[in-house]
C-alpha cells in the first residue's frame, strides 16, 4: 500500500484551490524542504499572519472558518483555541501537536509528516501566534522514524531561516519547536494521557476539568490539536473563511476537505485529500477501485478500528460527521477499511479486542476488566466453545462499556465495532455457541445486570 495513491484524482489536476493539504506533494513522493516548500508559496500564510493580523483575528478567522479537529472526535478547533485564557500575565503556554497516530488503518498523518513537515510547522507556527504559545511539541508516535527524521530537519531548515526561535519574522514573539518520540501507546491519543506521558508520567487519561487550555503541560495552559488539524491552518489564513467553506460538498455540514481512504482487499488501496460530502460509494468505488477480483465486500468500517462496522447498502452515506451518523456510526479518522467475504466476523473481532484490551491504560475498572472479558467470550466463541447467553453478556458489555460509562473514550470506540457485528452478523457468533457439556463447567462468565 501507497502512501499516497490518486487513482481517478489523476485526471483531477490537484491545485492550491481544490486541494490545499496535497497540491505540494512531489510525485515522486521525496520530502518537500524548505526551499521547495516556500516556492510553492510555503509559509506565506505565517508572514501574513505575522504582519497583517492580531493574535485574536487569527483565532477568529479559524473559528468562522469552521475547522473541526481531524483526529477523531471532531471538535471545533476555534471553539478549543477559544478556551485558552486571555490573562496575558499567563506568559507560559504551550502548543501540543498529537501526532501519536495509533488508529489500525490510520495513516494519514504520517503522509503529511513524511512528505510535507513544513506545512505541519507554518501550521503551528501560526497557531503558536494566535494563542500565544511560546513553546511547542510534536508529540509522535515512537514508531514513525522516518516522521521523525523529516520533522527534525525540517525544524532545523526553519530555525536557521528566522521562522523558528527568537523574534519571528522580526515580530518579537519567540517560539521554540520540539519533537518528542512516544513510548508506543495507544491511550496517547488522548490528550490528557498525552499531556501525561510528555511530562514523564504514566499514560492515564486526567480527570477533566480542568481541562488542558487551563491546566495542561507542567501545570500551564495547553493547547493539543490532531497533525491534519494544525495543516490546515495556513490555507484558511491565506485563502479566507468564504474559499474554505466552498470546498465541501452540498449537504455536508463540516467544511474543507479532508484526508480520506480504504484499505482492505481493494484494487488501489491508498489516501486522497477529498471533499467533505463526497459519498462513500465514490471513494469506495472511483479511488479505491471496488473490491478485487475474487473477492465481495461484506462489510466496512469508515473511519479506523474504533468505530462501527456498515453494510454495502451504507455506501451512500456522505462523508462528513453527520453524514455517517446517520447511519448509526461516527466518521472517525475517514480512512476506511473493507471487510471481504471470506472474513469470520467473531475472528476480526477477536483480535480487535484483543488490540484494545491491551492498550487500555488500565485506569478504570470498567475498561480494564470489561475489555479482556470480551477477548475471552470471542476466544471460547471463536473456537466453538461459547456457551448460551454469551452473545448476550457481550452486548451487556457494550452497554457497561459505553459513552459516559468510562473515563475516557478508550473503551466506548473498542466496543463500537462489536455491538455493530453482532448487530449485522449475528449468525456467525451463534454458530460459536455449543451445547454446554454435562459435567464440564461453563467458562467462569461475568454478572451482567439489566442486560
Amino acid at each position: 500500500m501507497t502512501l499516497t495513491s490518486f487513482g481517478p484524482a489523476n485526471l483531477i489536476k490537484r491545485s492550491a484551490e481544490t486541494h490545499p493539504l496535497t497540491w505540494r506533494l512531489r510525485d515522486d513522493g521525496e520530502p518537500v524542504w524548505l526551499d521547495e516548500y516556500q516556492a510553492k508559496d510555503g509559509y506565506a500564510a505565517a508572514r501574513k499572519a505575522f504582519a497583517d493580523m492580531a493574535q485574536d483575528d487569527i483565532v477568529q478567522t479559524v473559528k468562522d472558518a469552521g475547522l473541526k479537529g481531524r483526529g477523531g472526535a471532531g471538535f471545533p478547533t476555534g471553539v478549543k483555541w477559544g478556551l485558552m485564557p486571555k490573562d496575558e500575565s499567563m506568559n507560559i503556554r504551550y502548543l501540543l501537536c498529537n501526532a501519536d497516530e495509533m488508529e489500525p488503518n490510520t495513516w494519514k498523518d504520517r503522509m503529511l509528516m513524511e512528505q510535507l513537515p513544513h506545512l505541519l510547522i507554518e501550521g503551528m507556527l501560526i497557531s503558536a501566534r494566535a494563542l500565544k504559545t511560546y513553546r511547542g511539541y510534536i508529540f509522535l508516535r515512537g514508531e514513525y522514524t522516518t516522521a521523525a527524521v523529516h520533522l527534525r530537519r525540517a525544524v532545523e531548515e526553519a530555525k536557521a531561516a528566522g521562522l523558528l526561535g527568537k523574534n519571528i519574522l522580526g515580530s518579537g514573539f519567540d517560539f521554540e519547536l520540539f519533537v518528542h518520540t512516544g513510548a508506543g501507546r495507544y491511550i496517547c491519543g488522548e490528550e490528557t494521557a498525552l499531556i501525561n506521558s510528555l511530562e514523564g508520567r504514566r499514560a492515564n487519561p486526567r480527570s477533566k476539568p480542568p481541562f488542558p487550555a487551563a491546566v495542561g503541560v507542567w501545570g500551564k495552559p495547553t493547547c493539543v490539536n490532531n497533525v491534519e488539524t494544525l495543516c490546515n491552518v495556513p490555507a484558511i489564513i491565506g485563502n479566507g473563511v468564504d474559499w474554505y467553506k466552498s470546498l465541501a460538498r452540498e449537504g455536508s455540514e463540516d467544511h474543507g476537505t479532508k484526508l480520506m481512504g480504504f484499505s482492505g482487499k481493494v484494487k488501489n488501496p491508498g489516501l486522497w485529500e477529498l471533499p467533505f460530502g463526497v459519498t462513500a460509494r465514490e471513494l469506495f468505488e472511483d479511488y479505491a477501485g471496488g473490491m478485487r477480483d475474487g473477492f465481495k465486500l461484506k462489510c466496512w468500517q469508515p473511519g479506523g478500528a474504533g468505530t462501527g462496522f456498515l453494510l454495502p447498502e451504507h455506501l451512500d452515506a456522505q462523508m462528513y460527521a453527520g453524514g455517517i451518523a446517520k447511519v448509526g456510526t461516527r466518521m472517525g479518522t475517514g480512512l476506511a477499511m473493507a471487510v471481504d467475504d471470506s472474513v469470520n466476523m467473531v475472528s476480526l473481532l477477536r483480535n480487535m479486542e484483543q488490540f484494545f484490551a491491551r492498550e487500555s491504560c488500565g485506569f478504570c475498572t470498567p475498561c480494564r476488566d470489561g475489555l479482556p472479558w470480551s477477548v475471552k467470550l470471542l476466544m471460547a466463541i471463536e473456537n466453538g466453545e461459547g456457551q448460551p447467553g454469551d452473545i448476550e453478556t457481550l452486548l451487556g458489555l457494550v452497554g457497561f462499556l459505553g459513552p459516559g460509562k468510562t473515563f475516557c473514550a478508550h473503551a466506548p470506540g473498542a466496543v463500537e465495532p462489536l455491538g455493530s457485528a453482532i448487530k449485522y452478523f449475528r449468525p456467525e457468533f451463534e454458530a460459536g455457541i455449543a451445547q454446554a457439556k454435562p459435567g464440564v463447567p461453563p467458562l467462569a462468565r461475568p454478572i451482567v445486570i439489566g442486560a
